[in-house]
């Protein structure tokens, strides 16, 4: 019989491989589900590509791809009540009840499509020849590292190296000192991608390709000037440390001295450390947020599938739970299972389709195999499903999301809602239904002139005024009797939590800001100026979140111990926006001057460059201020560097027209600059009408949707003209917000225990059903008291209308 095997197998060896320095071998995780070799059917591990399939999945991998030969894992769970440790070759665990149980291993090769077997333990009997390759490559598969530890190793964490210039830095005594907030660019108005040289305190912008964001580069420019060669970025100073630029080495660096450094600026990061380790969160917090005084009763089925966390993987899991609850994103990534497995790519599980598809049906279409979701142990216990390859993906290339730290539930948020949009290539976007747009008016002080602008966003962030709560006396008290008890070295007093109304919470959000070092285009020079914003649309779901986290003058973080009266319907009608009002006179369309830095030196320019972009259709003397000012780096970078200032007076005519979001066709000149590189004329008009006429995104787009080339040209120049036939669903050119009224009911919210997003926990409530529901991790039960005072996230939902 053995041999019969053997000659069965000769036929397929060319297609059994051994795994290579680089392949990942998913022998846990199946890639289309959430079976595993303890599932009841087991995993099937392809032995040429080395993905994991369950049962259902491994025969429509063997017809798309004619892969013949499958190693099959089963692992066999028995609990053992009382077990005696002389034997110490098995493999034994402890569940959360104290029940020990062992593993049983059992794996064998698996020929498709008869489903012959040949146990491994057996293999030797094959034939010489055959025993020894496949051996070889069982043996591999088998004795493979996990494929998520690869990437773990390979990250950009692993390979950043000591700058030479971190121990023999020499910063200059000049007395600056950096405030925990307000910070902007000391030569433009940049308030994002902002860097501190740790040589003399400037703060500068960063260039777009340090990190991805904005910036126009005076942070290099400083560094060629007065050769300080390292800087830190402001947002992102943490206890643990901070991103470190090297300009002379030109890439990221670690500075071991970064808290002398941050301290010689006013920046204390060991006093920052102290107070994460010493401030903890109030007991009753952690016992309010997961309901841990009452006896919850455990939900099972779909909608009702608990996710196991994944070391601090707490902010993925109650961010996706709510994602998944709603209707929108259901009908977007749950389909047919055949259809998703014909288009997947070969390696399904670096496609975000897929892998969203995944992670949605197990969650919400429930099969009929619960034991996939659960194990028994000497109750009923939910294990939840474990999805490392989900988080693998949509955190590839993050430097917070790709680590195991706690992070931010709100940033996670907005990063799948930007994932979900590059990924929506040509179909429905579920992030639509957060999308909306803010009109912004600023008024100019001195000439009582306005200019309303309008920008996309897709959650509303409550401030928290604290002087408005309404136990002021009672907190007063408190704080009296804490720093009594704190002279005196007597434990402290119990905490008293901050009452704040909501209506407080939503004024503050209207209250009018001043606008810092505001340039008047009336008065051609810098004045006074005040901004409100409102809404010039509704979205389908509001998201709100309330800014729990701050910082201290002292550079201290800390997160406010606050109660907030959150209601269950939420009317935001009244801020709706207006518009320009009678009677409201206008700023002129200018902008300010751009502040060219003196330099005596001759400036060196790549000519080369210059015709790249000239060829581009450029004006020539555009292209050599870009390629100038980013210093001479090449002709990509300059590329960017025309992107993102093509809007300033300064550049040389032809000038380049303001690009609005709300323009109805693109710009001709911006379908010319990308039919200039190359790229289809109707590919160009629908990346410019998919990324609301940005260029830059719209670059992106089109690298990210090649297939979209293949389309039929149905969009002739008449239709590319005229729009105004076009129903509001097919107007791909407006900015995809579903606008309506502005009344709410909220049906779910996420609450952080700790005292920063960086440590601590997340759990969510959801209303399903008309009762309220806890997630916490892999746990889902019914909820007796939802703490909606103490969310941090909230999610409404648009009541229809009456």
């Amino acid at each position: 019989m053995a041999t019969d095997l053997g000659e069965l197998l000769v036929p397929y060896m060319p297609t059994i491989r051994v795994p290579r320095t680089g392949d990942r071998v998913f022998k846990s995780e199946c890639a289309f589900s959430y079976d595993s070799p303890e599932s009841e059917g087991g995993l099937y591990v392809c032995m040429n590509t080395f993905l994991g399939f369950g049962r259902e999945h491994v025969e429509r991998h063997y017809h798309k791809t004619g892969q013949s030969v499958y190693m099959h894992l089963k692992r066999h769970v028995k609990e053992v009540r009382r077990v005696t440790r002389l034997f110490s070759n098995l493999e034994l665990n402890r569940d959360f009840n104290g029940v020990d149980y062992e593993y049983e291993d059992e794996a064998k090769l698996v020929i498709f499509p008869d489903h012959f077997e040949i146990p491994l333990p057996n293999i030797e009997e094959l034939p010489a020849l055959v025993s020894e390759i496949v051996t070889i490559a069982c043996d591999a598969v088998l004795n493979a590292s996990s494929p998520y530890k690869k990437q773990e190793a390979d990250s950009w964490e692993e390979e950043i190296q000591v700058s030479k210039h971190a121990r023999s830095l020499r910063q200059q005594e000049n007395g600056v000192r950096i405030p925990p907030s307000g910070w902007k660019c000391a030569k433009c108005e940049m308030r994002e991608n902002l860097w501190l040289n740790l040589t003399d305190g400037s703060v500068l912008c960063g260039k777009w390709f340090f990190d991805g964001s904005g910036g126009n580069g005076h942070a290099l420019e400083h560094y060629k000037e007065t050769n300080f060669p390292l800087a830190v970025k402001l947002d992102t100073i943490t206890p643990d440390g901070a991103d470190i630029y090297s300009f002379d080495e030109e890439e990221a660096v670690l500075d071991p001295h970064i808290s002398e450094h941050l301290l010689h600026f006013g920046i204390d990061m060991l006093q920052m450390q102290r107070v994460y380790n010493d401030v903890q969160p109030c007991v009753s917090d952690w016992e309010v947020i997961q309901e841990s005084s009452l006896k919850l009763k455990p939900v099972y089925g779909s909608g009702y599938t608990g996710i196991k966390n994944l070391a601090n993987s707490c902010y993925l899991s109650t961010t996706m739970q709510v994602l998944f609850s709603i209707p929108e994103f259901q009908r977007a990534y749950v389909g047919n299972l055949q259809r998703i497995f014909d288009y997947s790519p070969l390696d399904p599980t670096q496609d975000f389709s897929t892998q969203m598809w995944v992670f949605l049906s197990w969650n919400v279409i429930i099969m009929l195999n619960l034991s996939c979701f659960f194990i028994l142990y000497n109750c009923n216990q939910q294990r939840g499903i474990s999805p490392k390859m989900f988080k693998a993906l949509v955190s590839k290339g993050h430097p917070e999301f790709s680590s195991d730290r706690q992070q931010d539930a709100h940033e996670f948020f907005l990063h799948l809602i930007n994932l979900v949009e590059r990924n929506s290539s040509g179909s429905e976007n579920p992030g639509d239904v957060f999308r909306f747009l803010v009109e912004e008016r600023v008024q100019c002080c001195q000439t009582q002139k306005v200019r309303y602008t309008q920008r996309i966003d897709y959650l509303m962030q409550l401030p928290v005024p604290l002087e408005a709560a309404s136990n002021r006396e009672e907190l007063i008290a408190y704080e009296s009797k804490r720093k009594e008890a704190e002279e005196n070295m007597r434990p402290p007093p119990e905490p008293v939590r901050a009452r704040i109304p909501f209506t407080a919470c939503l004024q503050a959000f209207t209250e009018p800001e001043n606008v810092p070092d505001f340039w008047s285009s009336a008065l051609q020079a810098k004045s006074a100026g005040v901004k409100t914003s409102r809404f010039a649309s509704f979205p389908e779901y509001m998201v709100m979140q309330i800014k729990k986290f701050t910082f201290g003058v002292d550079w201290v973080p800390k997160k406010l111990d606050v109660s907030v009266d959150v209601p269950d319907f939420l009317d935001l009608n009244r801020l709706r926006a207006t518009g320009l009002q009678t009677g409201e006179a206008e700023l002129p369309d200018l902008t300010p001057p751009i502040v060219i830095p003196e330099d005596t030196r001759a400036p060196e320019i790549d000519e080369s460059s210059v015709m790249q972009l000239a060829e581009m259709g450029f004006p020539l003397e555009a292209c050599r201020k870009a390629v100038y000012y980013t210093g001479n780096m090449g002709a990509e970078m300059a590329f960017n560097w025309i992107i993102a200032h093509m809007e300033e007076p300064d550049l040389p005519s032809p000038s380049f027209p303001t690009i609005s979001a709300l323009d109805n066709q693109p710009p001709e000149e911006s379908i010319s600059i990308l039919t200039s590189m190359g790229f289809p004329r109707h590919h160009t008009i629908q990346a410019l009408k998919a990324t609301n006429n940005n260029l830059e995104r719209a670059l992106d787009w089109i690298f990210t949707h090649p297939d979209c080339e293949d389309e039929s040209e149905a969009m002739s120049d008449t239709a590319e003209t005229d729009d105004s036939s076009l129903s509001p669903d097919q107007d791909l050119s407006s900015p995809r917000v579903r606008d309506g009224p502005g009344r709410y009911e909220l049906f779910a919210f996420i609450s952080h225990m700790g005292s920063s997003t960086m440590s601590g926990h997340y759990v969510c409530h959801i209303k399903k059903e008309g009762r309220w529901l806890i997630y916490n991790d892999h746990k889902v039960c019914l909820s007796e008291r939802p703490p909606k005072d103490l969310g941090y996230m909230y999610f409404y939902r648009r009541l229809s209308s009456c």
